[in-house]
C-alpha cells in the first residue's frame, strides 16, 4: 500500500498546457512557437544619444540611460565624457509582471554623489505597438528628451519600443525583468544560447618504419618505440622486433581531433635505454596537410625527417640538428567514420565526419521547452533556499541552452528549438542546471537538477506530445526527485520512406564495419572526443561548464557498480522471462494440465508433420496475430527515467555510498577492504555459472573426442544405427513418434531423468585438469 504513492510520484503525466492557443484568428502570433505557451513582453531598445548638455565642470557628460517601469529598472552602461553615446541594449519585460501603466527612459549623467538627471521620455502602455514576426523589426525614433515637467530640454534620444513575444528575434540577447537582481557582471551567465559542437575527426596514423638512426650506444641492439602527441593525447608503439637502426613496426595509432586543428601531430622516435627513453629524432606534422579519406581507399605514404635537439656545452640554447633518419608514416583524417562522443545506446548522431557522405534528412524534431515546477532548494541565498534554473537540450551537433530563470522553483521558460533529423534510432537529452555563476561571476558549479532521454523512434509523426517528466537524480542517499519538467515534443516526417528505408542500413557508417575499431579502441577514443567537445564548449560565451556537458554525455557510464549490475541482471531475467514462460507453457502441455489444449495441440502437430510446408507461414502468422493483439496495449507516452528497471529505489546505501566513489578510491582501507570480499564472492558465483557453461560445451565435444572411450563407441554405435533406422522410415513417421513421445500422457512418464541425459552428464569434462 505505501508504494502506491511513490509509483505516481515518480510516473509519466501526461498535460494540457496551452500551446498554440494563444494565437488570435488571422493573426500571425508567433507562429513558429506553437509548442510553447506564449509570453508577452514590452520590449525597449534603447539605440543611442545626441547632444546631450555637459553637466561637469569640463563641459562634458558621462551618460547612461535608466528604463524604469514599476518596480522594475534596467541600466545600460556608461560612457565617460561622451555627449553622443550608442548603447544598442535591448529590455524586456514580462507583460504578466506589469503593474504600471507608465514606461519611462531616463538618460542621466554619472557622478560621484548623485546621478544628474539630463532628460526623460515617457510612454503610455497602451499606446505602445504590437509586433509580431516575421514582421519587419520596428524601425527606431528619435526623441526629444523632456525634463520632470515635461519641458522640452537639449539632447535627443533614439528608442524603439514595442509589444512582442518570446519569439522575438532580440528575446536572446535582451535584458529581462526577471533578472533585475543579477549584476552586470553576471548577467552573460544567464542568457540562453545554440551551441555547436566542434567537428571531430579520427586521426590514424600508421607507423610503418624507421631508417638509419643515430644511437648514443652503438653497441647494444636498440629497443625502439614511437610516441605520438596529439593534444593531450599520447600513444606508443611497440618495441620493435627488428633490433636495428632501421625498426619496423606497421602498427596503427588512432587520435580524436577537432576543427579547427589548434595542435599539431608530433611523434618522437624513442630508445629504451634501462628505465629511461632516449630521444632518437622527432617530426611535427600540421593535421592542415595531413589527407582525409572519405572512405576504405589507399592512403599514400611519406617518409618524414627526423629532427634532434641538443644542447651544445657551454651553451644555454638549444640547437637543432638534421640529419639522415626518417621514419616512414600513413596518416590521415578518416573521415568516414561517426566519431563518438557519447554512448551509443543512447546517441543523438551516428552520421560520419565528412559532409560529403551525409544522406538527405528524414525530418524535423521540435522541442518545446515550457515550465518546470515543485522543483526543490538547491543553494542557500540569504538564509533561504534558492534554485536558478536553466535546461539544456542535445540532439546531434547542436546543444541549446534555455535562459536561466532566477531564483525560481516554478520556472517558465517557453522556449521552443528545432533540429533536422538524419536518423530515427536517436535519442535526445535534456537536463535541468542550477546555475551556479549568477551571483559569483564565475566560480562555483553548475548543480545537475535532472535529464530525461526521448527515442525520436517511440514517437509517432506529426503527433504532438505533452507530458511533465519527473525529475530523477541519484545521489549517495538514494534516488531523490528534484521536481518536474513539462516538455512539448513532434517530429514531422519529411520521407516517409527513406525513413523505412533506414531501419535495413546499417546504425553506423560503413567505414565502422570494413575497417572495424576494437572495442577497447572505441572506449578510449570516446572518452577523448567527450574531453575534446567538453573543452571547446566551456570556451564559449556564455560557457556550457565541463560538468554539465559530461553529464550530458554520461561521462562515467562505463565505470562498474553494483546497482547497474543488478539491473542490467534483472534486464537480462526480463528478457529471458518471454522463454521461460514458454517452456512453462510447454510443459503444461506435456503433463496435460489442460486436456483439451493438448489435445489441440496434438491436431495441430499432426497437421504440420504431414504438411511440413506450412510451417513457417503458421509461425509468421501466429506473430502477425500476437503483434495485432499487442496493439492494443501499445505504448502511448515516450519512456522516461525508470527507477525500478534501474533498481535505484532498492539500492543499498553501501552501493550508492560505492557508486559515488572516485576513481582511484579514497575510502579508508577496512570499506576497501569490505567491498573487495563482497566484489570476490559475487565474481565467485559469475565463476561457477562461466564454468558450467564450459563444461556443457566440453561434454559435447568429449562425443567424438575419445576422451572416454566407452561412451564415445556407445555414441557412435547409436549414430550408426540411428542413420540406418533414419534412411528407411520416413521423416515424417520419425518427427510423429518424436511428438508424440514428448507429449505422452503423465501416466506413462516417471520422476527419474531420462537415459540421453544421464549419457550425457556422465560425458567427461576437463574439469578435473583444472588446478
Amino acid at each position: 500500500m505505501q508504494k502506491l504513492p511513490q509509483a505516481i510520484d515518480f510516473a509519466l503525466k501526461e498535460t494540457s498546457p496551452n500551446i498554440g492557443a494563444a494565437s488570435v484568428v488571422g493573426d500571425k502570433l508567433a507562429c513558429t512557437y506553437d509548442l510553447v505557451e506564449q509570453m508577452q513582453y514590452l520590449y525597449v531598445r534603447v539605440v543611442k544619444a545626441k547632444d546631450l548638455p555637459g553637466k561637469d565642470v569640463s563641459g562634458s557628460c558621462d551618460p547612461y540611460v535608466e528604463v524604469k517601469l514599476g518596480n522594475y529598472k534596467g541600466l545600460t552602461k556608461h560612457f565617460e565624457k561622451k555627449s553622443n553615446p550608442e548603447w544598442n541594449q535591448v529590455f524586456a519585460f514580462s507583460k504578466e509582471k506589469i503593474q504600471a501603466s507608465l514606461l519611462e527612459v531616463v538618460v542621466k549623467d554619472k557622478d560621484f554623489v548623485v546621478d544628474d538627471l539630463m532628460g526623460r521620455v515617457i510612454f503610455e502602455l497602451h499606446e505602445i505597438p504590437k509586433r509580431v514576426p516575421p514582421d519587419s523589426p520596428l524601425a527606431p525614433q528619435w526623441y526629444r528628451l523632456e525634463d520632470r515637467k515635461g519641458v522640452k530640454v537639449q539632447g535627443e534620444l533614439m528608442l524603439a519600443v514595442w509589444m512582442g513575444t518570446q519569439a522575438d528575434e532580440t528575446f536572446p540577447d535582451a535584458w529581462h525583468s526577471d533578472a533585475v537582481a543579477v549584476g552586470a557582471g553576471g548577467f552573460s551567465h544567464i542568457r540562453s544560447k545554440v551551441y555547436l559542437s566542434p567537428k571531430l575527426w579520427y586521426v590514424r596514423v600508421n607507423v610503418i618504419e624507421a631508417q638509419d638512426l643515430v644511437l648514443s650506444d652503438k653497441s647494444r641492439s636498440p629497443d625502439v618505440i614511437v610516441k605520438a602527441i596529439l593534444g593531450n593525447q599520447v600513444l606508443r608503439t611497440k618495441i620493435s622486433q627488428s633490433k636495428s637502426i632501421n625498426p619496423m613496426w606497421n602498427e596503427d595509432l588512432m587520435f580524436v581531433a577537432a576543427e579547427p586543428f589548434e595542435e599539431p601531430l608530433i611523434l618522437t622516435v624513442e630508445d629504451r635505454v634501462g628505465s629511461k627513453d632516449e630521444i632518437l629524432g622527432k617530426c611535427i606534422i600540421p593535421l592542415q596537410i595531413v589527407q582525409r579519406r572519405l572512405e576504405n581507399k589507399p592512403v599514400y605514404t611519406k617518409w618524414h625527417n627526423l629532427e634532434k635537439h641538443t644542447i651544445v656545452e657551454g651553451e644555454q640554447h638549444k640547437k637543432e640538428m638534421k640529419f639522415a633518419s626518417r621514419i616512414h608514416l600513413r596518416t590521415c583524417l578518416e573521415g568516414g567514420y561517426h566519431v563518438l562522443d557519447e554512448s551509443t545506446h543512447y546517441s543523438s548522431d551516428l552520421r560520419p565526419t565528412a559532409k560529403q557522405l551525409w544522406k538527405p534528412s528524414i525530418g524535423i524534431l521540435e522541442l518545446g521547452i515550457i515550465s518546470a515546477h515543485e522543483l526543490i532548494p538547491v543553494k542557500s541565498k540569504d538564509g533561504r533556499g534558492s534554485t536558478d534554473a536553466y535546461c539544456v537540450a542535445k540532439y546531434g551537433q547542436k546543444w541549446v541552452r534555455t535562459r536561466t530563470i532566477i531564483d525560481s522553483f516554478t520556472p517558465k521558460w517557453n522556449e521552443q528549438y528545432t533540429w533536422e533529423v538524419f536518423d530515427i534510432c536517436t535519442v535526445i537529452t535534456i537536463g535541468v542546471f542550477d546555475n551556479g555563476h549568477v551571483d559569483k561571476g564565475g566560480a562555483g558549479k553548475d548543480s545537475k537538477i535532472g535529464k530525461v532521454r526521448i527515442r525520436l523512434s517511440t514517437l509517432e509523426a506529426d503527433r504532438v506530445y505533452t507530458h511533465s517528466y519527473p525529475l530523477l537524480v541519484l545521489q549517495p542517499s538514494g534516488v531523490k526527485k528534484m521536481g518536474e519538467i513539462q516538455l512539448a515534443v513532434r517530429f514531422t516526417c519529411v520521407s516517409l520512406m527513406n525513413m523505412l528505408h533506414m531501419y535495413a542500413r546499417p546504425l553506423l557508417p560503413k567505414m565502422h564495419y570494413v575497417h572495424p575499431l576494437s572495442v577497447i579502441q572505441l572506449d578510449i577514443l570516446r572518452h577523448q572526443a567527450m574531453l575534446i567537445v567538453s573543452m571547446r564548449l566551456s570556451r564559449a560565451e556564455p560557457p556550457l561548464r565541463k560538468e554539465v556537458v559530461e553529464y550530458m554525455l554520461d561521462v562515467d557510464s562505463h565505470m562498474w557498480n553494483m546497482r547497474r549490475s543488478k539491473a542490467n541482471f534483472f534486464r537480462i531475467m526480463g528478457v529471458l522471462k518471454g522463454l521461460i514462460s514458454i517452456g512453462k507453457w510447454f510443459d503444461q502441455i506435456c503433463n496435460w494440465k489442460n486436456p483439451i489444449t493438448t489435445i489441440l495441440i496434438h491436431i495441430l502437430f499432426i497437421i504440420l508433420v504431414i504438411c511440413p510446408e506450412l510451417i513457417l507461414p503458421t509461425f509468421f502468422l501466429y506473430l502477425f496475430v500476437i503483434g495485432l493483439w499487442n496493439f492494443r496495449w501499445r505504448p502511448r507516452h515516450p519512456p522516461h527515467m525508470d527507477i525500478h528497471l534501474s533498481h535505484a529505489h532498492a539500492a543499498h546505501p553501501d552501493e550508492l555510498d560505492e557508486e559515488f566513489d572516485t576513481f582511484p578510491t579514497t575510502k579508508a582501507s577496512d570499506i576497501v577492504r569490505m567491498r573487495y570480499d563482497r566484489l570476490r564472492s559475487i565474481a565467485g558465483r559469475v565463476q561457477m555459472v562461466v564454468g558450467d557453461l564450459a563444461t556443457q560445451g566440453e561434454r559435447f565435444h568429449a562425443l567424438l573426442s575419445w576422451r572416454d572411450p566407452r561412451a564415445t563407441t556407445l555414441f557412435i554405435s547409436f549414430c550408426l544405427i540411428s542413420a540406418i533406422a533414419l534412411y528407411v522410415t520416413p521423416f515424417q513417421i520419425v518427427m510423429l513418434l518424436t511428438g508424440f513421445y514428448l507429449l505422452r500422457h503423465p501416466r506413462f512418464r516417471h520422476k527419474l531423468p531420462s537415459a540421453p541425459l544421464n549419457f550425457f552428464r556422465r560425458l567427461p569434462a576437463r574439469s578435473d585438469s583444472m588446478l
